[in-house]
């Protein structure tokens, strides 16, 4: 082996290394910072290794390419709004399953093998209905479509015959390569079963949607990878396809469905009565909630989306440091699904400084919150919403909850008495030891920090 190679397949040894150690940095929000600059290294040290790899020694338009793509993809990272960040990841899924697309085509001129046709068409396929897909869920979580299931008389038979199709023309296509055209339906079927396995999935199943085309990217650009035999992006795509499926079923988990339930039920698409619910709303002014909290010697905040909205971390930071040096403990419960895509509300309080020790998970907050003075719920609605744990007819029966109405008070932070996200009613509201906060939750916390300073 020429010097030269080695050097090459040793920088493709290091890349991996990288890979899978900034992984690992972003499993902490303390190194989740250094674990991505460390994977965003890795890959510039992947793509210069490939370019030598294969001998490319014009980089002008390359280098153009890397310009007009990192500052970019620096100017959209900066400019947008936390609230966006889920619609942002979605794009990021669907561009990368385009790019795999891309690249399966552009293998085509190698005069594959077999299995490398079969990777191919894997790397188009997977690729086109991640791009699609994507696009769907970006559509949804930006409400630029309608957040709810999209359901309609003979779907399934459908997406069945999408797939039937799909199947036979990509065996058409590596039996008679030479055709185009088997491959262009190949293209198509994929770009349209994208739509179709979306469009039914409801708004409060967006975090799964975003960690399950996030593992499809990663499947797509491994495909890819075995398309052009390049070791770093089979590794790069492994990572990110098994990382993203771990993650699915963290959340379907979090969720007590199955994936399968998430996929096809519909959720959403109708939403429940509320014939059941009795009592009464009980409202409470930000001068009674302070004389409340003022006596809190235990408080729980559990952020949701309402709170990404509003961009209130910052004063939800601001209290809770208030509260601390009047003698309270305050934790923050987090739920696996909270906001719209997973880890939503730690992203949120991480960009406001809270410590992260100060962040606990729903299996952790639960068995503390009957010793809870007050429970502050700021923007989430489905994720506390007893309804699950005590309604056989809720559609979110089952999935687990944060116990907020075991606290000894309960101040729910809203605009309205709209319902949430997943378009469900919420018991919790009209519970004895509720009292509602109506208003901006920024606004109605600022003003509490106003009473206490």
């Amino acid at each position: 082996m020429a010097s030269s190679e080695l050097a090459i397949q040793l920088a493709y040894v290091v890349a991996a290394a990288m890979f899978i150690y900034g992984l690992k940095l972003l499993g902490s929000a303390d190194s989740a910072r250094r674990g991505n600059m460390l994977s965003a290294i890795a890959m510039l040290l992947a793509i210069v290794s490939a370019l030598l790899d294969q001998g490319i020694v014009e980089y002008q338009w390359i280098l153009l390419g890397f310009v007009i793509g990192g500052a970019t993809g620096g100017l959209v990272a900066r400019q947008v709004k936390m609230t966006a960040i889920p619609e942002m990841v979605a794009l990021f899924n669907g561009f990368g399953g385009l790019a795999s697309l891309l690249v399966g085509t552009a293998a085509l001129s190698t005069n594959p093998s077999t299995f490398t046709l079969v990777s191919i068409v894997l790397s188009i396929l997977i690729g086109g209905l991640t791009f699609t897909g994507s696009l769907i869920a970006y559509g949804k979580l930006s409400e630029t479509l309608s957040s709810g299931a999209v359901i309609f008389r003979g779907q399934q038979i459908v997406n069945s015959l999408l797939v039937l199709g799909i199947f036979a023309s990509a065996t058409m296509f590596c039996l008679e390569p030479g055709n185009i055209q088997w491959l262009f339906l190949v293209v198509t079927l994929s770009l349209l079963f994208g739509v179709m396995a979306v469009i039914p999935i409801g708004g409060a199943d967006m975090p799964v949607v975003i960690s399950l085309l996030n593992s499809y990217s990663g499947l797509a650009a491994c495909a890819a990878g075995f398309a052009i035999n390049n070791n770093i992006l089979i590794v790069a795509g492994s990572l990110v396809g098994a990382s993203g499926i771990i993650l699915t079923q963290i959340m379907c988990k979090a969720m007590n469905r199955s994936l399968r339930n998430v996929l096809f039920s519909g959720f959403g698409s109708a939403s429940d009565s509320s014939s059941e619910i009795e009592g009464e709303i009980k409202p409470i002014s930000v001068e009674d909630g302070y004389y409340v909290l003022e006596a809190a010697s235990n408080v729980a905040i559990i952020p949701g989306y309402g709170m990404a909205v509003a961009q209130a971390q910052h004063v939800v930071k601001e209290l809770s440091e208030l509260l601390e040096k009047n003698g309270a403990e305050v934790n923050f419960g987090i739920h696996p699904v909270a906001g719209r895509m997973p880890g939503h509300m730690n992203v949120l309080l991480a960009e406001a400084d809270v410590p992260y020790d100060q962040l606990l998970e729903m299996d952790d907050i639960n068995p503390r919150m009957e010793t809870v003075d007050v429970a502050i719920v700021i923007g989430a609605n489905d994720v506390v919403n007893p309804a699950a744990r005590d309604m056989e007819s809720s559609p979110i029966y089952g999935m687990p909850i944060i116990n907020v109405d075991q606290a000894r008070t309960v101040f729910v932070l809203k605009r309205s008495m709209a319902s949430g996200f997943a378009g469900i009613e919420n018991p919790l509201f009209y519970k004895e030891n509720t009292r509602m906060l109506f208003g901006d939750a920024k606004e109605s916390i600022a003003r509490l920090v106003r009473e206490f300073s």
